[in-house]
C-alpha cells in the first residue's frame, strides 16, 4: 500500500489533515478522492485541501489560516471544519479551498521560519537579488494553488478568501478586519455585513498595494478578501474558543448554505478606521517609546512621540493618531507601524 493510500485512509478516518500536514511541513504528494456523500477531496499539498461538493455551487471561497504559524485560533477553527468535512458531519453547498500556510512554523511555534510569508505575495516571492528560501517558495506555490482554484470555478460566481489571523498585541477593538486597498472600486456592504456576523465590527480600509495573501487574492482575481483578526496569539489549548462562536458559526453557513441571510446594514453598527501613514524600519536602532503591551488602537496626542528610527523621529501629526500592528523586530525596510485615524463611510460603497 502507498503512501498516499494510507493517509487517505487515515483522513476518511479521522478527518485530521492538520496533523498530516505538520507531519509533511514543506510538501505533500497530491492525491484526489471521494466522500460518501459525493464530496470530491483534492489534496494539493501539504496544507492546501480543497472540497467540491456534489450539488450546483455557486461560490469560490478560499479560507486560510497559519500564514504565521503561532497564530492558533484560526488553525483552530479551520482543523475543525476540515474535520467535519471529511467525517461526513458536515455537508457543503459551496466550493472552498482550506490552507493552512506555514506547517513548519506551526511546529516550532513562531511567526515564520526564515521570513515574514505574509510580506511575500503579490510577486513579492520572487525578487532579482534577492536568495530563495522555503517561505518565499510556499508563497508562490500558494499563489498558484489560490489562482487554479479561482479559474477552474470558472466567471460569474461569488469568489472570496478570508486570511485569518490573531494579532501580536492585544487591541482595544478585540476583533479587526483589514478591507484591502481597491483602486477606487466600491466597498460592499454586503462584506461589512459578513464580518459583523462573524463578530468583527471594526474594519481598516487600507490605501496602497500591499504584499498579503489577501490582497493578492483581491488584487489579482477580484475576489471579496479580508485579513480577519480574531483576538491575541496564544499557544495552542490556550484559546477560549467559545470566543470565536461567531466566527466559527459564520463560517460554517457561508461554505454549507446557498445563501446566507445577514443583518440589515446598518453603518453605525460599525467602527472604520482609514491608514493614515506607514512607518518603516530603515535603520537598526529602531524603537517605540510606548509599552509591549500597548494595545493595537490606542490613540495618541498631536506631537507625542510614536517611534525612533534611528535619527529620525516619528511625532503624531494628527489628534488622536492610533496605532496598528506595531513591530520593532521587522526586516530592515519593512513596515514596522501603520497608523490610522476615524473613518465616516462615503458613498463609494455599494
Amino acid at each position: 500500500m502507498s503512501a498516499t493510500t494510507n493517509y487517505i485512509n487515515e483522513l476518511k478516518k479521522t478527518g485530521d489533515f492538520l496533523t498530516l500536514s505538520r507531519a509533511n511541513e514543506w510538501h505533500l504528494d497530491a492525491s484526489e478522492f471521494m466522500l460518501a456523500n459525493g464530496t470530491q477531496v483534492n489534496v494539493h499539498d501539504t496544507g492546501v485541501i480543497e472540497f467540491q461538493p456534489q450539488v450546483h455551487s455557486s461560490k469560490d471561497i478560499v479560507l486560510s489560516s497559519a500564514i504565521h504559524g503561532n497564530e492558533t485560533a484560526p488553525i483552530e477553527i479551520c482543523d475543525q471544519l476540515i474535520k467535519q468535512v471529511l467525517l461526513g458531519q458536515l455537508q457543503l453547498a459551496q466550493r472552498v479551498l482550506f490552507i493552512f500556510g506555514n506547517p513548519q512554523s506551526i511546529n516550532i511555534g513562531k511567526r515564520f521560519v526564515t521570513e515574514n510569508l505574509n510580506r511575500l505575495f503579490n510577486g513579492h516571492h520572487s525578487v532579482d537579488g534577492i536568495a530563495m528560501n522555503d517561505e518565499r517558495r510556499r508563497a508562490k506555490k500558494l499563489e498558484d494553488y489560490v489562482s487554479d482554484f479561482f479559474t477552474r470555478g470558472g466567471a460569474n460566481r461569488a469568489r472570496c478568501h478570508y486570511d485569518l489571523h490573531t494579532a501580536i498585541r492585544g487591541s482595544k477593538n478585540d476583533k479587526f478586519a483589514v478591507y484591502p486597498f481597491l483602486h477606487g472600486k466600491p466597498w460592499k456592504k454586503s462584506q461589512l455585513q459578513f464580518l459583523l456576523s462573524c463578530g468583527v465590527n471594526t474594519v481598516l480600509m487600507m490605501k496602497s498595494a500591499a504584499t498579503t495573501f489577501s490582497y493578492y487574492s483581491s488584487f489579482v482575481h477580484d475576489a471579496d478578501s479580508f485579513t480577519v483578526e480574531l483576538g491575541q496569539v496564544k499557544p495552542f489549548g490556550e484559546n477560549d474558543m467559545s470566543r470565536f462562536a461567531k466566527t466559527r458559526d459564520t463560517l460554517t453557513a457561508l461554505i454549507s448554505q446557498k445563501e446566507v441571510s445577514y443583518k440589515e446594514f446598518n453603518a453605525n453598527d460599525f467602527e472604520l478606521f482609514a491608514v493614515h501613514r506607514s512607518i518603516n524600519r530603515t535603520a537598526q536602532n529602531f524603537s517605540f517609546p510606548f509599552s509591549d503591551d500597548a494595545e493595537n488602537f490606542t490613540g495618541f496626542s498631536k506631537g507625542e512621540l510614536l517611534a525612533t528610527d534611528g535619527e529620525t523621529c516619528y511625532y503624531a501629526d494628527v489628534e488622536g493618531e492610533a496605532i496598528i500592528f506595531p513591530n520593532a523586530d521587522v526586516a530592515l525596510g519593512q513596515r514596522a507601524l501603520l497608523t490610522v485615524i476615524p473613518l465616516q463611510l462615503t458613498d463609494n460603497i455599494i
